[in-house]
Parts: C-alpha cells; sequence; structure tokens
C-alpha cells in the first residue's frame, strides 16, 4: 500500500503544481471567485483520479483477472460521478464555473499525462526470474532429452 500511495503522489504532484499555477492565473483574471474555482477544480481531479488509481491497484493485486473490466468501472464510476457533481454546482456562485471547468480540464490532461510518463519509465517485469520453467527455453527442462 505505501508503494500505492508512493506511485499516486508522484502522479498528484505535478496536477497539484498545475492547479496552483491555475489558481494564480484565475485570481488574477477573474478574482477570488476565480482561484476559488480552480482550486476546487484541482481538489476534485485529485481525489477523483487518486480513488481510482488505488482502488484499481487493489484490483490488480487482490484479483489480477478483474481487472481489465474493473478499470473499464471505475472510469465509468468516475465519469457518472462527475457529471453529477457538475449538475449539482451547475447554478452555484460560490465560485467562476469557467474557471472550474478549464482547471479540471487541464488537471485531467496533466495526471493522465504525468501517469503515461511515469508508466513508461517504469521497468515492469514482463518474465518470472524466480518460475521453475524459465531454467531452459521453452520450459522442458531436458525432457526432450528423454
Amino acid at each position: 500500500m505505501q508503494s500505492d500511495m508512493r506511485e499516486v503522489l508522484r502522479i498528484a504532484t505535478p496536477t497539484a503544481a498545475v492547479g496552483a499555477i491555475a489558481t494564480l492565473v484565475g485570481g488574477l483574471v477573474v478574482g477570488g471567485k476565480g482561484a476559488i474555482g480552480a482550486v476546487v477544480g484541482c481538489v476534485v481531479v485529485i481525489l477523483f483520479m487518486a480513488l481510482g488509481q488505488l482502488a484499481l491497484q487493489w484490483v490488480a493485486k487482490s484479483m489480477p483477472h478483474l481487472f481489465q473490466g474493473m478499470g473499464l468501472l471505475v472510469y465509468s464510476v468516475q465519469l457518472v460521478l462527475l457529471l453529477g457533481l457538475i449538475m449539482a454546482i451547475r447554478n452555484t456562485s460560490l465560485f467562476d464555473l469557467q474557471v472550474f471547468a478549464l482547471t479540471l480540464v487541464v488537471s485531467v490532461i496533466t495526471w493522465i499525462v504525468t501517469q503515461t510518463v511515469l508508466h513508461a519509465r517504469s521497468k515492469t517485469l514482463y518474465v518470472d526470474p524466480d518460475g521453475e520453467s524459465g531454467k531452459t527455453p521453452g520450459g522442458t527442462e531436458g525432457k526432450h532429452d528423454q
């Protein structure tokens, strides 16, 4: 679980940095409501994406045969929840909705790009180094000599 959180934090850090820049820009362009909208947008993205990432990592470790289906389910649920959140706050005057929406989009793009780059740079084993059948090519272990 600690390595899972470390991975999520490595992805969330650039997203939070983009959120901070969006907060600064939103505050300068629109004012206080713009800054609040940017903060809310960035926090929503980090919460939604981090919880989805942690859920998928748990499924990958405990039930790997369900991973692909759960990935689709997690992302579908995230979209429905986000739609519900947007529908619930569409008439709010607490913050600027345009800054919120732009920050939401830019933060999601940042999260996905960061996740892709980190995955591309990771050294993932695709061969089992402890496997018994890996001692000889094809895993025959001298059976063809009999």
